[in-house]
């Protein structure tokens, strides 16, 4: 058999992250001690947020330590078992990705079943990505019935869902913003959004504009940016803005300028409101039952792309940093 792999963290990045801040190495062995499980990893997660964990800059989130694997989602299939509840052969869910093989306790994993789904689902729309844009619209956002709603990086893991999440709890108009006029057809012939634009094509507050001449009343932010002020600029009266993330900073090497309008929050008594799907796992159960309506009705659809072996997970990695994915990433192992 040959050693298990894993992706270290070796250097910090400056800038945008380069192949050489990453080793792939053979992982030590590990005996199993009671309670624990053995998992043959079979897709992991490669995510924007990783990016700020590669910072020792103090945040939410503990920085990935230098010369260990780091970690994020997995799906993997149990080849060893000490743990009451966890058997040889289940699939189970859990945070030690970018390795091909993990040992961890019983309790931190959750068994999940691809009859229902395939194993990438349960890192996307049927995981923390699809929580993420319910927590954020329901419980951040406060939709409501007609509202008009804007979602950058719609083309995204998060961005995909929010669209068609909006469109389920019924948002009055969705619009949403990607890279490429591929993706944008994407929105609208497969995901449903009522309007899209390519970013690139133009200002971005002239482009939201065209697409929402009478303004919106919800923005779900992933890039933040000039994105962000063309939204408050067109922010209705009680608007709310969710921020999620702001993938078009993470590189930069120095602080990027605020949106200059602030001031517009003031005449629209609007709120910009950050959060972190992890204070909101009180609504998985709820949104994974209405999620899975919405798949088996068809309201709700994902798109994948994928990258194949651990010796390709930092390519994709880099690659949702350029915006290269279309619906979630996942690495195959």
């Amino acid at each position: 058999m040959t050693t298990p792999r894993e992706v270290q963290l070796v250097s910090r990045p400056v800038g945008w992250p380069i192949p050489d801040d990453f080793a792939l190495v053979e992982s030590a062995g590990a005996e199993l001690a009671d309670g624990q499980v053995r998992v043959r990893n079979e897709v992991m997660s490669v995510d924007p947020y990783m990016r700020g964990r590669m910072s020792d800059a103090k945040s939410y989130a503990e920085p990935y330590a230098l010369g260990e694997a780091m970690h994020g989602g997995a799906v993997g299939v149990v080849t060893e078992s000490r743990a009451d509840g966890v058997a040889v052969g289940d699939h189970v869910l859990h945070g030690l990705g970018w390795r091909e093989e993990a040992v961890l306790d019983g309790t931190s994993v959750r068994v999940v079943d691809t009859s229902v789904a395939p194993a990438s689902a349960y890192l996307g729309v049927l995981g923390m990505t699809g929580l993420t844009a319910y927590a954020g619209l329901t419980r951040i956002a406060r939709i409501k019935e007609g509202d008009v709603v804007f979602v950058s990086g719609a083309a995204g893991a998060v961005g995909s869902v929010v669209g068609q999440v909006a469109k389920a709890l019924g948002a009055g108009r969705v619009i949403g913003s990607a890279g490429s006029q591929e993706k944008v057809d994407h929105l609208l012939d497969d995901l449903g959004f009522d309007a899209a634009f390519n970013y690139k094509d133009g200002k971005v507050s002239t482009l939201l504009r065209e697409a929402a001449p009478d303004g919106i009343d919800v923005y779900f932010d992933n890039v933040g940016g000039e994105h962000l002020e063309a939204a408050i600029g067109s922010l209705r009266l009680g608007g709310r803005i969710a921020i999620c993330g702001a993938i078009s900073v993470y590189n930069d090497t120095a602080p990027a300028p605020g949106p200059r309008n602030l001031a517009r929050l003031i005449q629209t008594r609007g709120t910009i409101t950050g959060f972190l799907v992890g204070d909101h796992w009180d609504l998985g159960g709820e949104y994974a039952k209405r999620a899975a309506g919405w798949i088996a009705d068809g309201t709700l659809t994902s798109r994948e792309t994928f990258a194949d072996g651990i010796d390709h997970a930092v390519d994709a990695f880099l690659g949702v940093l350029r915006g290269e994915n279309t619906g979630k990433m996942v690495v195959r192992l």
